[in-house]
């Protein structure tokens, strides 16, 4: 875990105010039983966690797709290529939502606003480790070399609404 004793702090706020706010539709599903502490959300999402990334047209058309996430510094971060579809709508369009849901016993969503990075300057460096950390055990070194040759921006989701849901014995 990368998360500094005031981040956590910071993300369990955010998890509270976020429950808060929730209507009573979604109150009666996340219940307090239900719902990850920071601490709890951190130890979960380590390594790589595939995203549901959600982005706006220009003309409102909402837009999702998936992408590779790491929870670092109690925020979703990714990358893509700084010419893709996602990045396009990002640089104009900074609001943002992505789920991680790998199956009906986890569910995180956040509502952010997108802050874009370069991935090869210093703030991508993290970014880059953990990608490094999750693909070259997979692939080889030659992932590195792929990640290196690629034209990439990077994407930390700077969240106002977080919603956590887990079941009984999650193993994340």
């Amino acid at each position: 875990m990368l998360e500094t004793p005031e981040e956590i702090r910071e993300l369990q706020e955010l998890l509270d105010r976020s429950a808060a706010s929730a209507g009573p539709h979604l109150s009666s599903i996340i219940t307090d039983e239900r719902r990850l502490s920071a601490e709890e959300l951190c130890r979960c999402l380590q390594g790589m966690r595939l995203l549901v990334v959600a982005t706006v047209t220009s003309d409102g058309r909402p837009m999702c797709g998936p992408v590779d996430g790491y929870f670092l510094h109690g925020s979703f971060w990714l990358s893509s290529g700084r010419d893709s579809v996602r990045m396009r709508h990002l640089r104009a369009r900074p609001a943002v939502s992505a789920t991680h849901i790998p199956g009906e016993h986890l569910a995180v969503t956040v509502h952010g606003t997108a802050e874009l990075f370069e991935m090869r300057g210093p703030e991508g460096a993290e970014l880059r480790q953990a990608m490094l950390d999750h693909y070259v055990p997979l692939q080889g070194p030659q992932f590195e070399e792929w990640l290196d040759e690629l034209d990439a921006l990077g994407a930390r989701i700077r969240a106002y609404r977080m919603f956590t849901f887990a079941l009984d014995g999650i193993d994340e």
